[in-house]
């Protein structure tokens, strides 16, 4: 069995998006290429309100889905297609913009705002795909306990275990595993699918050797294998586990819209300004 090695350490950027809503952008569209099918990962974890609950007013989105997942924190949400709610601790809103979609994201005051977001790129031949919203609550997510670990399966499939929900239109693997001090955890990975790890808290090496500790607020991309090995060191680990299968298709992206040409974006904008952007 070939065990995954590290190919690339990002720690992203902080920024401030929405209406002033502090995080950091651990991936984005540099990033691209090699995180296909993922484009984007905001990371955010914040004591401090006034950080995050100026929020992401109504905006639109095109050719992707968006996955929010919450450790702790409160997210309102609602969106021009009549869904709303909250994502709470454990919680997971999965929505697919498919033709496009208006939406908001209000943050509300916790004691700790702690997730993360990520952009999946839908594949050409469904970027017109109907909306499409999710709302995954914290009792519909799996939670496997093994030796010094903990795995919450957020969607895909897990040693015979079926995540709460299932990628339509990439199959994507998510995992929250949170590993106990000097805990060894390896998983079984396809050979061909793009896999990365985002690290929430702690530390811990992944790899065989003992070279590179990696510590937290790093997202770590590996080359392809047979497994992906992880061991945490006295303080513990806990990390975000994404993967699946490469599009290899253009990319047009434009702020909230991704598509695969130049004209796409276009004519996206367009229509949001002609007010048609909605079908």
């Amino acid at each position: 069995m070939q065990i995954r090695k590290i190919r690339k350490v990002v720690t992203g950027t902080t920024q401030y998006d929405g209406a002033g809503v502090k995080l950091v952008r651990v991936i984005s569209a540099p990033d691209v290429k090699d995180f296909d099918p993922f484009l984007m990962l905001d990371a955010f974890d914040s004591y401090d309100p006034a950080d995050y609950t100026k929020g992401f007013p109504w905006h639109p989105h095109r050719g992707i889905e968006t996955v929010t997942y919450l450790i702790s924190g409160d997210i309102e949400h609602m969106d021009n297609i009549g869904n709303k709610g909250n994502i709470l601790d454990g919680c997971c809103q999965w929505m697919t913009a498919g033709s496009g979609i208006l939406h908001q994201e209000m943050p509300l005051p916790s004691n700790r705002m702690l997730g993360v977001q990520l952009w999946l790129n839908l594949p050409r031949k469904d970027k017109m795909t109907t909306p499409k919203y999710r709302d995954i609550r914290a009792n519909m997510v799996p939670i496997i306990e093994e030796e010094g670990c903990s795995i919450r399966i957020i969607s895909g499939h897990y040693r015979g275990n079926e995540g709460a929900v299932q990628g339509e239109y990439v199959k994507m693997l998510f995992l929250d595993v949170n590993m106990k001090a000097g805990a060894r955890w390896q998983l079984e990975t396809n050979k061909g699918t793009n896999c990365f790890i985002y690290i929430v808290d702690g530390e811990g090496f992944f790899e065989e050797s003992d070279e590179n500790l990696i510590s937290s607020k790093r997202a770590l991309l590996f080359n392809d294998g047979d497994e992906l090995l992880a061991r945490a060191t006295d303080k513990g680990v806990r990390f975000f586990l994404f993967s699946g299968v490469k599009l290899d298709e253009p990319i047009a992206w434009g702020g909230p819209i991704v598509m695969n040409t130049q004209e796409e974006l276009k004519l996206a904008f367009k229509e949001i300004d002609d007010g048609t952007f909605v079908k």
